[in-house]
């Protein structure tokens, strides 16, 4: 079993080199092998990754594995990586690689409103929406838009701006 073990961390440390160099990865390191129970074995691992290393051109460091298999190492990264040369930021998330719900949107725009209450005379209030959010607030949102204008004793329009982000909204006051 032993040998095993040991035949699998060896090619595991020839993919580990790789992958790192392919994929320009930097930072703190943390590589976790099977656990082996001969300490020559677990030698033997970080020898190899240590060699497989020494062909990197970033600056390495490579720390003796631990009892339970840990190697712990730093990577100097020079270049962009592989991601970051091949990808670029959504400018529909902003990286986040989420967006707000609709129904976060519209609660958003119900304290914006009651802000902008405060601070305009105006006695309407437009806001502009992406057609989705629209759409939200006039049907599911309806009661809380009703609500919401006797409370701040204001007329609420709501309009579409399609060339507005899922998340973004304008709230303009109307003589």
């Amino acid at each position: 079993m032993e040998e095993t073990i040991l035949k699998t961390n060896m090619e595991a440390v020839k993919e580990i080199a790789y992958q790192l160099r392919i994929r320009n990865i930097g930072g703190i390191i943390i590589i976790d092998f099977i656990d082996m129970e001969i300490e020559a074995n677990r030698e033997r691992v970080f020898d190899a990754l240590k060699v497989e290393m020494e062909e990197d051109r970033n600056r390495t460091s490579v720390q003796k594995i631990s009892e339970i298999g840990l190697i712990e190492m730093t990577r100097q990264r020079r270049r962009k990586s592989l991601r970051e040369t091949m990808c670029e930021t959504c400018p529909y998330c902003g990286g986040r690689g989420t967006v707000k719900s609709g129904t976060s949107v519209c609660h958003k725009i119900f304290r914006e409103l009651e802000r902008e209450a405060v601070y305009n005379i105006a006695g309407t209030l437009c806001v502009l929406v992406h057609p989705e959010v629209e759409k939200l607030l006039l049907e599911n949102e309806s009661d809380t838009l009703r609500s919401l204008e006797k409370r701040l004793d204001r007329k609420i329009l709501v309009e579409t701006g399609s060339d507005l982000h899922r998340e973004n909204f304008e709230i303009i006051p109307v003589q």
